[in-house]
């Protein structure tokens, strides 16, 4: 394997993939990016996951933004996840929008986009396209899976979906199923998204895309990554460049300005049909819901050594959602670890600097 940092490379997989939900793809593309040597005995594979927003810029510059990758803080050299010692892989999830099938790739069978002919997917299925990358590979087994928020959902799956292929699981800030809350918001997005004029069904030119809308959604679920005293300490009641109200619409606040930021330059980087079918995967995500509600039945045949960390002032997914998996782990007979964490940045916390939970998978990797 090559041993460059941050090799971003892109594999199209003939043969028909099937979904969960019934519907088929004529052939699948996966776009991912890998950093470190596999071993001769291909034991040192590790699987990092993205979240919602993310893709396979783990920890290289992003190509659109020109950004540091998204998880810098744990991956790298001397972090815990450290490509002189690991195999570390990270692809884009299928319906993304960075490389991998998604609504705004090419159906081969008419050369068209798919737009809303994309099937509707599922976690399973992003996990099931990351095995077939894996095979690809020829990875059998992964050292560990590791991931936060929807990141951590996928690394759950992997643990109950391919048992056999997973050594450890590191599951931070997730839950083992999507809330009526985060169903609420996520609906909330996707009204704003399709209510813009220019989402056109979904048949948007590319170089018109739903801007207003998709930027609407990314405020509304930012507000949800960040917490309430996290925002009382950055923003507070500060005027955005003023030194009274202005009695109109415009950003008076610092936070309005913000978020309008956060908006607009996500539409930079983001499709607005991606953002449609990932958050309704999302929704769908229920672990237990195949074993009559049963968590602990779900976890039955797992194989792993699962790792789960928390945040006190995460209310996305809120600690009471890890001990939920936690005690189903527990009652399974699975070995597992838990900590909650002390930290004032609601559930973005696992993305910014955590200098605890880098120590928490440090050591579980190396145990």
């Amino acid at each position: 394997m090559d041993t460059r940092f941050g090799l971003d490379r892109r594999v199209t997989l003939a043969g028909d993939f099937a979904l969960a939900g019934g519907g088929v793809l004529p052939e699948l593309t996966i776009a991912y990016e890998t950093y470190g040597t596999l071993n001769a005995n291909r034991s040192n594979a590790i699987l990092v996951c993205h979240a919602l927003t993310g893709d396979q810029y783990l920890a290289s510059t992003h190509p659109i933004t020109g950004k540091p990758g998204w998880w810098t803080r744990l991956v790298g050299p001397g972090k815990p996840v450290d490509p002189e010692h690991w195999f570390v892989i990270c692809a884009n999830v299928l319906g993304g929008c960075m490389g991998s099938t998604g609504p705004s790739s090419i159906d081969p069978r008419d050369g068209r986009a798919f737009a809303m002919r994309f099937p509707v997917i599922t976690l399973s299925d992003m996990v099931a396209a990351q095995a077939r990358l894996l095979d690809h590979l020829g990875i059998d087994c992964l050292a560990a899976v590791i991931g936060g928020s929807m990141g951590g959902m996928q690394a759950l799956t992997w643990a109950v979906n391919h048992p056999a292929r997973v050594k450890k699981v590191v599951a931070i800030a997730t839950a083992a199923r999507h809330s009526a809350q985060n169903i609420a918001f996520h609906e909330v997005g996707r009204q704003a998204i399709m209510a813009d004029p220019n989402w056109a069904g979904g048949t948007y030119a590319p170089g018109k895309p739903p801007a207003a809308g998709l930027a609407v959604a990314r405020m509304a679920a930012h507000i949800t990554y960040l917490s309430e005293e996290g925002l009382t300490e950055k923003f507070g009641r500060r005027l955005q460049n003023r030194d009274t109200v202005s009695f109109g619409f415009d950003a008076d606040f610092q936070v309005e300005s913000y978020l309008r930021h956060q908006g607009l330059s996500f539409v930079e980087r983001f499709d607005a049909n991606s953002y449609l079918y990932i958050t309704r995967a999302m929704d769908y995500f229920d672990l237990a819901e195949a074993h009559d509600g049963n968590l602990a039945r779900a976890f039955a045949g797992v194989q792993a050594r699962f790792c789960l960390v928390s945040f006190t002032s995460d209310w996305l997914y809120p600690t009471a959602e890890s001990r939920r998996i936690v005690r189903a782990l527990n009652a399974a007979g699975a070995p597992v670890s838990f900590v909650e964490l002390e930290s004032p940045f609601g559930h973005d916390a696992f993305l910014l600097d955590a200098p605890e939970m880098n120590r928490v998978v440090n050591g579980f990797l190396t145990a």
